[in-house]
């Protein structure tokens, strides 16, 4: 129920902050980037201090897949946080429509709407739009473990984990909308399919999978690479998952540069 809980907040703010910039007559209309990546962090803040008593607050599958690959957090708890924090980003999601009813027939452009749901690349290109989940969700875990590493002051801990995703998304969010969660592109994602949203457009299945495949990989390495460097503690799992990231980010490499050639 905290993840639940948490993740629909997530969600309900972060989402409906989208939506207040890009939605037509909303008095955020054409707010900016900023604003956006300001509130996401503010989003991620309150939500742990909301529930980050009662379950931790992982409130992103890459972050419980992470934490239970770095052998932080058990194994058999995983689909069961993993299935409240899609719930709960689903019915984020849904209030967000709720909120806003007025809104989506005054907004004529259908990737507008979507953009207020799930995430989308500034330019499509599969292999380099997965590699920036991938570097945006590795920060994310590396950070997470960095800051639990240190001492400050009673409570400040959710703050600072905010101002993280505050510099990831003003940082790293540009290319691809920095989703960094499975949960918090999936979950609206479905609720945009679902949902009776005036003068919507499709949900865009095709990229739906790197939003959720980039930050599973790079939450998982990014746990396994802490481990590795900062305590010293390699493990297989870690070695192989270096080798199928390189890997991922070779190919897009290569890619880019014959693209460039032509």
């Amino acid at each position: 129920m905290g993840e639940l809980i948490g993740t629909m907040l997530l969600v309900l703010l972060g989402n409906g902050v989208v939506a207040g910039v890009l939605l037509k007559d909303s008095k955020a209309e054409n707010g900016g980037w900023i604003i956006i990546t300001v509130a996401w962090g503010l989003a991620v803040a309150l939500a742990i201090y909301a529930v980050g008593s009662i379950s931790g607050a992982h409130i992103n599958p890459a972050v419980t897949l992470g934490l239970a690959s770095a052998g932080e957090f058990p194994w058999s708890d995983v689909p069961y946080y993993i299935l409240a924090q899609m719930l709960g980003a689903i019915i984020g999601a849904v209030l967000v429509w709720i909120h806003f009813l007025p809104h989506w027939r005054q907004t004529e452009s259908a990737d507008l709407k979507l953009a207020t749901f799930a995430t989308s690349p500034a330019i499509r290109r599969t292999w380099a739009n997965l590699v920036s989940e991938m570097i945006g969700t590795f920060v994310l875990v590396m950070g997470l473990l960095f800051i639990g590493a240190n001492e400050f002051t009673e409570g400040l801990n959710p703050l600072i984990i905010g101002f993280l995703i505050l510099s990831i998304g003003l940082s790293l969010g540009g290319t691809t909308g920095y989703a960094i969660n499975p949960a918090r592109d999936l979950g609206p994602r479905i609720a945009h399919a679902f949902l009776p949203i005036a003068g919507k457009g499709k949900s865009d299945w095709s990229y739906s999978w790197i939003p959720v495949v980039g930050p599973i990989l790079g939450g998982v390495y990014g746990a396994l690479f802490y481990n590795a460097v900062f305590l010293n503690q390699p493990n297989t799992w870690f070695w192989a998952t270096s080798m199928l990231c390189f890997g991922i980010v070779l190919i897009a490499v290569i890619k880019q540069l014959k693209e460039d050639q032509y």
